[in-house]
């Protein structure tokens, strides 16, 4: 971990259990495959997230409402890869005749 990206994004959320939370949230969500909003030299998924806090690009909201989406979305890109190695079949409407 980057020590100076934590260091800013300390000043930007100062709560440590807040930072926790939202830094690790968003790691995961670039580990599953989402693009991350700031550049870095780093390739460490929570250091890309540290720095995007510290950058202001994530704000923290806890009320449980995107927990849906973000496992759906999950679903979804864990599914596209299956279809892209081949391992899945996708039914055809005539399939079944």
């Amino acid at each position: 971990m980057n020590n100076e990206y934590l260091e800013r994004a300390k000043q930007v959320v100062p709560d440590a259990k807040t930072l926790i939370l939202l830094a690790s949230r968003r790691a995961r969500q670039l580990a599953c495959g989402a693009r991350p909003m700031v550049r870095c030299k780093d390739e460490n998924h929570l250091d890309v997230a540290l720095l995007e806090v510290a950058e202001g690009k994530l704000a923290a909201n806890f009320d449980g409402k995107g927990e849906d989406d973000f496992i759906k979305e999950i679903n979804a890109l864990k599914e596209a890869a299956k279809r892209e190695a081949g391992e899945v079949n996708v039914k055809n409407k005539h399939d079944n005749e």
